[in-house]
């Protein structure tokens, strides 16, 4: 029992985790709920709807895709976490010798971390201006040439 920290703290965390998914799931239902509640009100007072209306509100919410600017911000505070992680193993070194190399593999493997969401936001804007092209061409199956 006297060794029963890290598995509170593991615990701990998977019960979060739990929460967090569940809250998420709790907050989507709501938000659904209170969209269709005008349409719900309209049919119990016998109102006349709307076609358009009732397509909009049934319709599921479209995903805007990923937000470079979100995986490149994402990206630079982990990587500065990945330094900070460093610098703190080769502070350690002076201390506790014996946890440098476990430390600094944990700081590189968040500084990979961080890289891998910076080159995610350079591949997303690419794929973006790739389609964006491709759609100003008529679907990319036209090419320009020069004559």
């Amino acid at each position: 029992m006297e060794h029963f920290g890290p598995f509170a703290v593991a615990i701990m965390f998977w019960i979060f985790v739990t929460i967090a998914a569940v809250a998420g799931i709790v907050s989507d239902y709501k938000k659904r709920q209170l969209a269709l509640e005008p349409l719900r009100l309209a049919i119990e007072r016998g109102q006349q709807l709307d076609t358009a209306l009732v397509e909009r509100l049934m319709a599921p919410e479209r995903d805007a895709g990923l937000n470079p600017l979100y995986l490149r911000v994402g990206g630079i505070i982990t990587l500065s976490a990945g330094v900070g992680v460093v610098i703190l193993a080769f502070l350690l070194n002076q201390l506790e010798p014996v946890a440098f190399y476990p430390v600094l593999g944990g700081g590189l493997v968040t500084m990979c971390v961080g890289a891998g969401l910076v080159i995610a936001a350079r591949a997303v804007e690419q794929q973006r201006a790739r389609t964006a092209t491709q759609a100003g061409n008529g679907n990319g199956l036209t090419e320009q040439r020069g004559t």
